[in-house]
């Protein structure tokens, strides 16, 4: 019989065999085939290598002696191996900022504060947790949604995958996806994070059978009802300032969000929010760069709202319309219809824009 050399290994036996007999009991009969890694973090140390392939299963039925005479596994990784087998008794997996093992098993302050303090880490999400946000997803039915729409910011997702659905990664593990393509940290951080900023909207939601949920980038919802309103017809008629003020000004900030200060202050130019409106010539000056490289920044806004808001075309198109009709104001209308061209242009209105922007300068 084994005889424990130290009080630290009478203290890991105690452990293994207490958190043995937790993962014996029939609530967590459907975790015991699962692999010991899928409960890893990216960012534990000390992880006992030789033991993260086991099921746990195998392991639970493995005599604490046999475990530690593993080669290779010494005090400090089977302390390591009993805090992974802790993990996976937890009824909600750890998310993203819930921490990762730091060598003493302890928590640097509540979860919650550090996760509004600190920024996205992909290095906390273990497969387990994976597997959940995967599985809220499809819960909710909100796979359909584009990686595009719903990521706190485009800056930091790849062109290639703004028009990416969540269906696309929900049959990968995080591993798998590492391992695609053209999928490298910077990328996989980004997905992950779509996928965590959903777990944290609805984990703690109650489904109902007789509705739905639809997500939608924080800006549209005052817009759309401003839109509902206006052409609902209310009592007051509709001013520039209202528009620049409901509309456009929301739509800016957008862009700001998703592509920076330069953009932004190119559209707001070109729009004529707070000076006169700006020509590309002027704009090209100023900047030192052709009128061309203006064109193709200013051609973000409407590659960022194709992604973010496209049922805004339709939109403001109806919105134009409904203006035109009620002889509307004529300057509330005018800036409509330049925020049509810049956010929601198709070809004859570019063409067009390009003739105005020429015979201007």
């Amino acid at each position: 019989m084994h005889r424990p050399a130290s009080a630290e290994e009478y203290k890991l036996i105690g452990n293994f065999h207490a958190v043995r007999k937790t993962l014996k009991q029939e609530c967590f009969s459907d975790r015991l085939d699962r692999p010991l890694a899928y409960w890893a973090l990216p960012n534990d140390r000390r992880l006992p290598l030789a033991f993260l392939g086991r099921t746990l299963r195998a392991l639970l039925e493995t005599p604490f002696e046999d475990l530690a005479a593993t080669p290779g596994i010494g005090q400090k990784k089977i302390g390591t191996l009993i805090k992974l087998l802790y993990r996976a008794t937890k009824e909600q997996p750890r998310g993203a900022g819930d921490g990762a093992l730091d060598g003493t098993g302890e928590k640097k302050g509540p979860a919650g504060d550090r996760a509004a303090r600190e920024p996205f880490d992909p290095a906390t999400v273990s497969e387990a947790v994976w597997e959940q946000w995967r599985d809220t997803v499809l819960k909710y039915g909100v796979d359909c949604e584009k990686l595009g729409r719903l990521a706190p910011t485009l800056q930091a997702l790849p062109t290639v995958i703004w028009h990416t659905t969540l269906e696309t990664y929900c049959e990968y593990s995080i591993t798998e996806i590492r391992q695609l393509k053209t999928h490298g940290e910077k990328r996989v951080r980004t997905i992950l994070e779509v996928f965590g900023s959903v777990q944290a909207m609805l984990a703690d939601a109650k489904p109902q059978r007789h509705l739905s949920v639809r997500l939608l980038p924080k800006f549209i919802v005052p817009v759309e009802c401003w839109l509902e309103e206006v052409i609902e017809g209310r009592d007051d008629p509709v001013t520039r300032d209202d528009v620049r003020k409901s509309l456009v000004m929301p739509l800016l900030e957008q862009i700001q969000i998703d592509t920076g200060p330069t953009v932004s202050r190119l559209a707001e130019g070109r729009l004529g929010i707070n000076h006169e409106t700006q020509t590309v010539r002027q704009q090209s000056r100023r900047m030192g760069v052709t009128r061309a490289r203006v064109y193709q920044l200013l051609e973000d806004c409407a590659k960022v709202m194709a992604v973010r808001w496209p049922e805004g075309n339709g939109k403001l198109r109806s919105l134009a319309a409904f203006l035109e009709s009620s002889a509307a104001d004529a300057e509330a209308a005018a800036l409509v219809c330049a925020a049509i061209e810049l956010f929601f242009p198709n070809e004859d209105e570019l063409a067009t824009r390009a003739e105005r922007d020429a015979e201007a300068e």
